[in-house]
């Protein structure tokens, strides 16, 4: 079988393609996977360009989906044939969150899924959305997740309510998808008068362009009649934290899920707390968190957006198109 593995100390001319034994038949409570795609996230991107130190020989690829192969003795929750998705937390089934760092994460702490064939316990996977292909499947373990926890699970969402978003990363971007879904409002921003037109297509109610608009924490209040949001999805971290501060509303919520923009910085905490806001920091979710995007995918027929395709062998490429920052939505791996 294929499989692509990160030479230490990282670096995407580091990414190798061999050939390797496939694996033999699954233990008790294992199942064997045809993985057939994998998609990028900024995280798979920070280990195999070494800014994530890991194990020299590590397999990359955090987010997997294929085909069932082969099911070990007492194992009933999946059939051979059954189509999965890998989880980004092997080990948080379910519950509050009970994991701080990447020690069980596919693709950093543990190989991921890079690789054609792998056996795994069931509990490293759940059951794919019916009628996803495996590129859209190999989206949802960790960007899909992460903006379905952000908003259904963390943040309560409910018809009527306002969200804004930021960017148009696979996060962002399934945020707004599954609060249009819900009935809510979408505020959404982007440097790209471009990739604007494209988030309008998509059912933003209001874009605006923030190197335009530097000051758009204001604008986004103006949108919302002076009240603000009731949602943030902020991926950008210091640097746009003090603008989703003015942006959220009283009692509202911010979602801090990525550090773009840098690990540290000067935060107005005064007017954090005047705002009695609620800032949550968040990494993806647990298992029990996806088989309930998975059902809530299913009723609404969502679809991620997927930019572009690339084979396994052709990894390095799929990073420096991801490194370019010119996508819109997923990039995937098929193979």
């Amino acid at each position: 079988m294929k499989v692509v593995t990160l030479r230490s100390p990282g670096g995407l001319d580091q990414l190798q393609v061999s050939e390797r034994e496939a694996p033999g038949e699954p233990g008790p409570g294992e199942i064997r996977v045809r993985v057939h795609a994998s998609s990028l996230n900024f995280h798979d991107y920070g280990v195999a360009s070494g800014m994530i130190p890991t194990e020299d020989g590590r397999i990359p690829m955090s987010d997997g989906a294929g085909v069932v192969e082969a099911v070990g003795e007492g194992v009933d929750e999946f059939a051979v044939g059954d189509a999965v998705v890998s989880t980004f937390f092997p080990y948080w089934l379910d519950g509050p969150a009970r994991v701080g760092d990447f020690k069980t994460t596919p693709g950093d702490g543990v190989d991921g899924y890079a690789r054609e064939r792998v056996i795994r316990p069931t509990t490293w996977f759940t059951h794919a959305p019916s009628g996803y292909s495996h590129e859209e499947a190999a989206t949802l373990t960790t960007a899909g997740l992460t903006a379905w926890r952000a908003l259904v699970v963390d943040g309560n969402l409910k018809a009527g309510d306002t969200v804004l978003t930021l960017g148009t990363g696979g996060v962002s971007i399934f945020a707004l998808q599954f609060a249009k879904a819900m009935g809510a409002q979408v505020i959404s921003t982007s440097s790209s008068d471009e990739k604007i037109e494209k988030l309008k297509e998509l059912g933003a109610d209001h874009t605006l362009n923030y190197k335009a608009e530097p000051e758009w924490g204001k604008k986004v209040k103006a949108f919302t009649n002076g009240q603000g949001v009731d949602h943030v999805i902020e991926v950008g971290g210091p640097g746009t934290l003090p603008q989703s501060i003015d942006a959220v509303r009283i009692g509202g919520h911010i979602s801090l899920i990525g550090v773009l923009t840098g690990r540290g910085g000067e935060i107005p905490t005064a007017k954090l707390m005047a705002k009695q806001a609620r800032l949550q920091g968040l990494i993806v979710g647990s298992r029990i968190h996806q088989q309930e995007m998975v059902r809530g995918i299913e009723a609404s027929g969502v679809r991620p957006i997927i930019d572009s395709t690339f084979g396994l062998e052709e990894i390095a490429d799929a990073f420096r198109h991801e490194e370019a920052g010119r996508h819109f939505g997923k990039i995937c791996l098929s193979y």
